[in-house]
């Protein structure tokens, strides 16, 4: 299995994960959604983004097109989620250890999946 083809899985298991821990938010998804004032009516949709971000990123391991798509997707998803930690001034874990380790891995994925 060639390594975009693992670091495609590995970055859909993520999500896929952060899809199952968003269904009923654990208690830290929770506390990071109420400190950057998503709103509850919006929640529900995180679960759904994230399963339909995993999807696109193993179906794009036989369409590049489709991988290329969603990693950009998530770029841009993990640049508003800085945003809204910068907005909200909540300069702690949640900004330097999450959602920047986040977009650095969808980086590091948008950047080696056109190379395949």
């Amino acid at each position: 299995m060639q390594g975009t083809h693992l670091a495609l899985l590995a970055l859909a298991l993520v999500q896929l994960v952060d899809a199952v821990l968003s269904l009923r938010p654990v208690d830290f998804v929770r506390d990071c959604l109420t400190d950057v004032g998503l709103p509850r009516r919006w929640w529900p949709l995180l679960p759904v983004v994230k399963t339909a971000s995993a999807a696109g990123l193993v179906a794009g391991i036989r369409w590049q097109p489709l991988a290329v798509l969603t990693s950009a997707a998530l770029v841009l998803y993990f640049l508003l989620a800085i945003g809204a930690h910068v907005r909200a001034r909540d300069f702690g874990r949640n900004l330097f250890l999450n959602a920047s380790g986040m977009l650095v891995l969808c980086v590091a994925v948008l950047v080696i999946t056109p190379a395949a």
